[in-house]
C-alpha cells in the first residue's frame, strides 16, 4: 500500500478521498490553490502545499506544480478525484514517468474512453450495444446528410471529444442538419480545440442509466449495479438514484454482466462508469467515465463497498477483494447535488455561508467539504455536498429524503434545496416516471407559472 498519498483536488471529494487514505493509515498531502486555503481537505490533511493562484488553469489544471507538490512532500501517488485532471491521459503518463502512481486506470484506456469515437468503437468490439450511427468522425455535410438519411431523424451531432453537452446539436429534419453540424463543430473546436464530430440516432425520451465497474488489470472485473441519472439540466445531472426504478433484476443482471465481462477483456484497472441511453426495453452505450462519480455514494450505501478504498487497493497492487457473487444490493439510495444556485435559474450563487446545519438520523450522509463561515468561492463548480439518503425501499428512502431536505439548512446563499424540496413531493417523481428531459420540462413550467422569472 502507499505510504503517502496527495489528492490533486478540492472540496468534497477531496475530503472523501482523504477520509478514506486516514482509514488504511495512509499519509496525505492536500494541495490548493491561495482561494482554498481554509478549505477543510486543507486543514485535516497531514500535509498542504499551495499550488498557485485560483484560477484552476494556474492550479488544480496545472501539471508541474502537482508533480513538483509530490516531489517536495515525498508523495507515492495521485488521487485525481473527478473533474479537474482525472480523466488527462497526459497526467498519468507523467506521474508514472516520475515513478508517482496514478489512482485510476492506464493512460491507455482514458485515451481511448476519452474519445467518443474510439470508445464507440471499443464498446462494438467487446459486445456493448451503441446507438445506431455513425462508425467514426463525420468528413463533411454531404457525408453527414448521407449517414442522417439511413440512421433515421432526427438524429444527434456529437463532438467526438466532448462532454458535459458541449459540442452537442440535434438536427430533427434534413433541413436542420447543415445548421447543426456548423454550430456544433465551432462549439467543440473552442471547448476542446478539436471540431470533430459524430452522429447517432437521437432518441425520444430515454433514461439515463450508468452501470458502476471495478477493475484490477489482472482480468478481473465485477459490476457493482447501476444507477438512474436521468434527472437533468443541461445535461448536467442533480438527482441519482440506485437502482434504477425503471428496471427489474433480470434487465440489471443482464447489462451488468455485458459491461463486467467487457471491462475484464479490456483489462481495465479501477472506477468507471459505462452509461447508457435506456428506451423500449433497449440500452444504447453512449460514454465511459474512466474515473470515480460523482454518484459513486449511492452505490456504496447500497452495496456496502467503499469505491475509494477499493481504488486506493487496486492501485497499489491487489486483487479485487469482492467477487462478483460476492456483490450484493440492499435497498434503494438517493442523491442530490446541493448547489449554490438559484434554484430555478441555476443562477451561481457564490459567498459566504452564514449558517449551515447538515441534516443526519439512519441512513442519511452528507458529503461535503463545507462549514458555517465558509466563503463559496466564484472560480470553481458551486456544489456545496452531496446529500445521500438510503431506505430498506423506494418509498422509504423518498420519506427519509423529505424528512432530511427540511432538516438541511444553508444561510447566506442560494441553495437548490427548495427544488429538491419540490421534486420529492411530485407524482412523477414519486412514481419512478421521468426521463432524461422531465426536469427541463418541469423548470419551463415552473418559470412560465412564474411569469418567465
Amino acid at each position: 500500500m502507499f505510504s503517502k498519498v496527495l489528492i490533486a483536488n478540492r472540496g468534497e471529494i477531496a475530503l472523501r478521498v482523504l477520509r478514506a487514505c486516514k482509514e488504511l493509515g495512509i499519509q496525505t498531502v492536500a494541495v490548493h490553490s491561495t482561494a482554498d486555503a481554509d478549505a477543510m481537505h486543507v486543514r485535516l490533511a497531514d500535509e498542504s502545499v499551495c499550488i498557485g493562484p485560483p484560477a484552476a488553469s494556474e492550479s488544480y489544471l496545472n501539471i508541474p506544480r502537482i508533480v513538483s507538490a509530490c516531489e517536495i512532500t515525498g508523495a507515492d501517488a495521485v488521487h485525481p478525484g473527478y473533474g479537474f485532471l482525472s480523466e488527462n491521459a497526459r497526467f498519468a503518463e507523467i506521474l508514472e514517468a516520475h515513478g508517482i502512481r496514478f489512482i485510476g486506470p492506464s493512460a491507455e484506456h482514458i485515451r481511448i474512453m476519452g474519445d467518443k469515437i474510439q470508445a464507440k468503437e471499443t464498446a462494438v468490439r467487446l459486445g456493448i450495444p451503441v446507438v445506431p450511427g455513425s462508425q467514426g468522425a463525420v468528413r463533411d455535410e454531404a457525408d453527414a446528410r448521407r449517414l442522417a438519411a439511413e440512421i433515421g431523424y432526427p438524429v444527434l451531432i456529437k463532438a467526438s471529444a466532448g462532454g458535459g453537452g458541449r459540442g452537442m446539436k440535434v438536427a430533427e429534419t434534413e433541413a436542420d442538419l447543415a445548421r447543426a453540424l456548423q454550430t456544433a463543430r465551432a462549439e467543440a473546436r473552442s471547448a476542446f480545440g478539436d471540431d470533430s464530430v459524430y452522429i447517432e440516432k437521437y432518441l425520444g425520451r430515454p433514461r439515463h442509466i450508468e452501470v458502476q465497474v471495478m477493475g484490477d488489470g489482472q482480468g478481473n472485473a465485477v459490476h457493482l449495479g447501476e444507477r438512474d441519472c436521468s434527472l437533468q439540466r443541461r445535461h448536467q445531472k442533480v438527482w441519482e438514484e440506485a437502482p434504477s426504478p425503471a428496471l427489474d433484476d433480470g434487465q440489471r443482471g443482464r447489462i451488468g454482466r455485458v459491461v463486467a465481462e467487457a471491462m475484464a477483456e479490456l483489462g481495465y484497472s479501477g472506477a468507471g462508469t459505462v452509461e447508457f441511453l435506456y428506451e423500449n426495453d433497449e440500452f444504447y452505450f453512449i460514454e465511459m467515465n474512466t474515473r470515480l462519480q460523482v454518484e459513486h455514494p449511492v452505490t456504496e450505501a447500497i452495496t456496502g463497498i467503499d469505491l475509494v478504498v477499493e481504488q486506493l487497493r487496486v492501485a497499489s497492487g491487489s486483487r479485487l477483494s469482492v467477487r462478483q457473487e460476492d456483490v450484493t444490493f440492499s435497498g434503494h439510495a438517493i442523491e442530490c447535488r446541493i448547489n449554490a444556485e438559484n434554484p430555478l435559474t441555476f443562477a451561481p450563487s457564490p459567498g459566504r455561508i452564514t449558517y449551515y446545519h447538515p441534516p443526519g438520523g439512519l441512513g442519511v450522509r452528507v458529503d461535503s467539504g463545507v462549514y458555517q463561515g465558509y466563503v463559496i468561492p466564484p472560480y470553481y463548480d458551486s456544489l456545496i455536498g452531496k446529500l445521500i439518503v438510503h431506505g430498506r425501499n423506494r418509498a422509504e428512502c423518498l420519506m427519509r429524503l423529505r424528512r432530511t431536505l427540511d432538516e438541511f439548512v444553508v444561510d447566506g446563499i442560494q441553495s437548490t434545496i427548495p427544488l429538491f424540496r419540490d421534486l420529492a413531493k411530485e407524482p412523477d417523481i414519486i412514481a419512478g416516471n421521468y426521463d432524461i428531459r422531465w426536469l427541463e420540462r418541469y423548470l419551463a413550467d415552473r418559470r412560465e407559472a412564474d411569469g418567465g422569472r
